[in-house]
């Protein structure tokens, strides 16, 4: 899956493979891509407990979908089944690159594994505070279908948005 414009560096999107190993890259790259939410989301983000055995766990569940530029990782989005959805979580794209439509690739190709896998919908989760993100997953066909606290949490922390395929 290759693309490229003028504004977009030719990008090619593939699934991570069983024997992927490059963990502390793609904990890099989303540590990196969620660093702008330090100050702006409580409680902190889980991607601060990433670790290399619980990436794999996850993709091993699912799919973890990379964008890669010139052999370099730019971009990720981890993906698994849940109901009648593909739940993607994790999508990050490099500071510098957002905005260039490398997280929207990321989540066509996640329409692409719902499909296969006879699945009717995307789902995810975005922090109540990055707003920014509610617009920008709404242009993609995501709705907000809703909100939920964290573990000692008496306000909404975060909201479920959903797209169908």
């Amino acid at each position: 899956m290759n693309s490229s414009s003028p504004d977009v560096p030719l990008i090619t999107i593939r699934r991570a493979p069983p024997d992927f190993s490059d963990w502390e890259r793609v904990r890099a790259l989303i540590l990196d891509a969620f660093a702008y939410m330090d100050a702006r989301i409580d409680p902190p983000s889980s991607a601060l407990r990433l670790t290399p055995q619980s990436m794999q766990e996850d993709a091993e569940k699912g799919a973890l979908l990379l964008a890669d530029h010139e052999g370099d990782l730019v971009g990720c989005v981890f993906a698994r089944a849940k109901g009648d959805a593909l739940y993607i979580g994790k999508l990050a794209v490099r500071p510098g690159l957002q905005g260039a439509g490398i997280g929207r690739r990321l989540v066509e190709a996640a329409r692409e594994e719902a499909r296969r896998l006879g699945l009717t919908m995307l789902e995810l989760q975005t922090r109540i505070e990055l707003t920014e993100n509610h617009v920008t997953f709404g242009r993609m066909g995501f709705v907000k279908i809703a909100e939920s606290s964290h573990e000692g949490f008496d306000r909404p922390t975060s909201i479920t948005m959903r797209a169908k395929l």
